[in-house]
C-alpha cells in the first residue's frame, strides 16, 4: 500500500511519483563540501540503497527513492538536518564563490551567505522564501529571480526583492544599492518582518505586485 500523497515538512521529505518513496535533501550550507562529508554521503547512500543521488539547482544534494521508515535514520547517520522541502520558511541560502575564488567577483558571497543563513534560515514566513547571492552582475547564482537577491558591485551590495523563476518568471526589483554587509542583514530583516506581519498568503513577488512596489519599499525602508 502506497504512502499518502503529501510531503512531510517536519522531516524535510517530499513524496515522489508512485507515492511509495520520498526525496530528501540534507542541509549543506551554501553547498560547500569537504572530503569527509562526501565520504559520509556515499556511505549512507550505500547503506540505505539510495536509488539516485543528484545535485539540485539550489547547490544541494538530493537523495531520491528513500523509504519512509529510513528518513530519520538517514539524517541521523549523516549528522545533518533537512535542507529541502521544509515548508513555509526561509530556505538555505544559495551563493556563488564570489571574490573568494572568482576573479570577476566584487563581494565575498561565501562569508555573507553563511552570515545570512545563520541569521535567517528556517525563519517562518507566509510561503517559502529563497535568498541568493551573486558576487558580480553576471549573476551566476540567479539572484535576480529569487525572493531576495543580492548582487555584488564595486560599491557594495545591490538588493532585489520579489523575483521568481517558475512558469511565470519575474525579475526582482531593486530595493537598495551600495549596501554594506551590516546594512544587508538589517534590510533583509526588515523585508522578512514586513512580509510576515502583512498577513498575506502570497509569494513575496506576488504580494509586492498586489500592494505596489512603491508602497512596499516605503514601508520597509521607512521612507
Amino acid at each position: 500500500m502506497g504512502v499518502k500523497n503529501e510531503n512531510i515538512p517536519d522531516k524535510g521529505a517530499a513524496v515522489e511519483k508512485g507515492l511509495e518513496t520520498y526525496t530528501i535533501i540534507p542541509y549543506i550550507p551554501g553547498g560547500i563540501l569537504d572530503p569527509a562529508i562526501l565520504r559520509k554521503i556515499a556511505d549512507v547512500a550505500e547503506k540505505y540503497q539510495i536509488e539516485c543521488i543528484k545535485m539540485t539547482s539550489e547547490h544541494k544534494i538530493g537523495f531520491y527513492g528513500v523509504k519512509k521508515e529510513d528518513i530519520d535514520e538517514i539524517f541521523h547517520d549523516l549528522g545533518m538536518e533537512p535542507g529541502g522541502h521544509i515548508g513555509k520558511c526561509v530556505r538555505g541560502v544559495k551563493f556563488c564563490t564570489g571574490n573568494t575564488f572568482c576573479k570577476k567577483g566584487y563581494q565575498n558571497t561565501v562569508e555573507m551567505g553563511f552570515r545570512i543563513d545563520e541569521t535567517f534560515h528556517r525563519t517562518k514566513t507566509p510561503t517559502k522564501v529563497k535568498i541568493s547571492l551573486s558576487g558580480c552582475t553576471r549573476c551566476c547564482a540567479e539572484s535576480a529571480v529569487r525572493d531576495i537577491g543580492l548582487i555584488g558591485t564595486p560599491k557594495g551590495w545591490k538588493l532585489l526583492v520579489g523575483g521568481t523563476c517558475g512558469l511565470q518568471v519575474r525579475q526582482g526589483k531593486v530595493l537598495a544599492k551600495n549596501l554594506s554587509d551590516d546594512q544587508v542583514i538589517d534590510c533583509i530583516g526588515k523585508v522578512i518582518e514586513y512580509y510576515v506581519e502583512s498577513g498575506t498568503e502570497k509569494r513575496l513577488g506576488r504580494f509586492i505586485e498586489k500592494i505596489g512596489f512603491d508602497k512596499f519599499s516605503g514601508e520597509v525602508l521607512g521612507e
